[in-house]
């Protein structure tokens, strides 16, 4: 035996299947052990459909059956509101790390919450300290109150407390996403368990080893911390032993919620993995943005890539409100904005990586609906920018129907402020709902974006 850690992250749409949830608990269960603590690093509330109407409670039954020792906030556990938040906290077995994420000055639910910490493992004291990216308060209207330090600073003061402390090794329970490297090159820690991305990861930088399990409960990251280095490997949940509890525990909360009311049958499988979803025109992202323009009647639709929940498993079959709901599974109003055709025209351009900060320089962010746009990819400009058939003109006004949270992000579209919406609409999940029960679904890739 040797000293050993369990990290999760990220489980979010995990629990909007009974099956799934419950193999990942059961997966838990079966590497945990005397050696071992179990840890999370965040957005483990929500998002999802379940998430949506238990205000993120449904987490409770797979804490409950894995008493994890340590958890820290991700951006989307403050989706229900901050009171939501602390209600969650206040409930769970394990101890909440937050050491950058502040209101009012304080600690966020400072009586509730802890900087850092340590515990001995295996007989080894190991320290852990959680830190939460600065970009949240952007990225969540939910977050807005809040105040995210510079996380690096809050990680070097905790590691010199642990270590004086007589912690052996440190551990940082991390939301930053990509900026584990810079932390990892700036702080004197051993272990980076990261969340908030969904690619897998497990590597070194700087001699420090980072850990990310993915998404959606398809993997945990086993950590031994016996050897002259820390290792980690990958635990595959898809054939893990089900925790019948947190099985039969979910699936009662679905039911109890009315979410497997089918509304549509789709007949060729529609593919929403990460790739495709920000690859450029794909068929799920024509199927929402149409939605959103048929709800409203707008000149033009968006939905923005980020906001478009992958899974390796397609949307297949029967559809349930909650399959759709899985789909954009936000308490967003769709609103509709006018913009200028310059205005437009900005937001086409903001569709690609490498106009804004926000993921990967390749990756294509705007999905539309009543437009048909040449990009170049290489210049980086637009060739050719048509609505309704006709060349868009920069001092026309056009309408436009997005969700809400794009206009309170400074990460995603930038162009669009709160001064450009003009109503709102339903919660974008309804209109999507509504829209698959009033047609047939075959969404197809129909060349409303060309990128060469």
């Amino acid at each position: 035996m040797s000293p050993r850690i369990i990290q999760y992250s990220d489980v979010e749409k995990a629990y909007d299947t009974p099956e799934r949830i419950g193999r990942f608990a059961g997966t838990v269960a079966a590497v945990d052990g005397r050696d071992a603590l179990v840890v999370g690093t965040g957005d483990n509330t929500g998002p999802g459909v379940l998430s949506l109407v238990t205000d993120g409670e449904q987490s409770l039954d797979l804490f409950t059956a894995m008493t994890p020792a340590f958890e820290t906030l991700g951006n989307h556990d403050f989706d229900h509101g901050l009171d939501a938040t602390r209600e969650i906290i206040a409930r769970s077995p394990q101890t909440w790390l937050t050491a950058n994420v502040e209101q009012d000055g304080k600690r966020f639910a400072r009586r509730l919450t802890r900087p850092w910490a340590s515990r001995t493992v295996d007989g080894v004291q190991v320290g852990f300290v959680g830190v939460t990216s600065p970009d949240t308060a952007s990225a969540n209207p939910q977050a807005t109150t809040l105040t995210f330090t510079d996380p690096v600073e809050a990680v070097a003061e905790a590691t010199t407390a642990l270590r004086d402390d007589g912690a052996e090794v440190v551990v940082v329970l991390s939301h930053l996403g990509r900026s584990d490297e810079k932390l990892a090159r700036a702080c004197d820690v051993d272990v980076i368990l990261g969340g908030h991305v969904h690619e897998r990861r497990i590597d070194r930088v700087a001699g420090t080893l980072l850990t990310r399990p993915g998404a959606n409960g398809r993997a945990v990251v086993e950590v031994d911390l016996g050897g002259t280095v820390p290792t980690a490997q990958f635990r595959e949940t898809a054939d893990g032993p089900v925790d019948d509890r947190v099985k039969r525990a979910v699936a009662d909360r679905l039911s109890a919620a009315g979410l497997d009311e089918v509304v549509g049958h789709v007949d060729d499988p529609i593919d929403r993995r990460q790739a495709t979803t920000y690859g450029g025109e794909c068929r799920l992202g024509n199927l929402v943005a149409d939605a959103y323009r048929w709800a409203t009647g707008a000149d033009v639709a968006l939905q923005n890539s980020g906001g478009l929940r992958n899974d390796t498993v397609p949307l297949d079959g029967a559809l349930t409100v909650a399959d759709l709901m899985s789909v954009v599974p936000f308490e967003e109003p769709l609103t509709v904005a006018e913009l200028t055709g310059a205005e437009l025209r900005t937001l086409c351009r903001q569709g690609s990586g490498q106009q804004v900060a926000f993921g990967e320089p390749h990756w294509w962010h705007a999905h539309l609906s009543g437009v048909k746009l040449v990009w170049n990819d290489d210049m980086q400009t637009i060739e050719r920018l048509r609505v309704d058939g006709r060349p868009v003109r920069d001092t026309e006004t056009y309408t436009l129907a997005t969700s809400n949270y794009l206009y309170h992000t400074e990460l995603e579209f930038p162009v669009l402020t709160e001064s450009h919406r003009v109503s709102v609409a339903d919660v974008q999940y309804d209109a999507l709902s509504d829209y698959v029960r009033e047609t047939d679904i075959t969404p197809t890739v129909d060349g409303r974006l060309t990128r060469r």
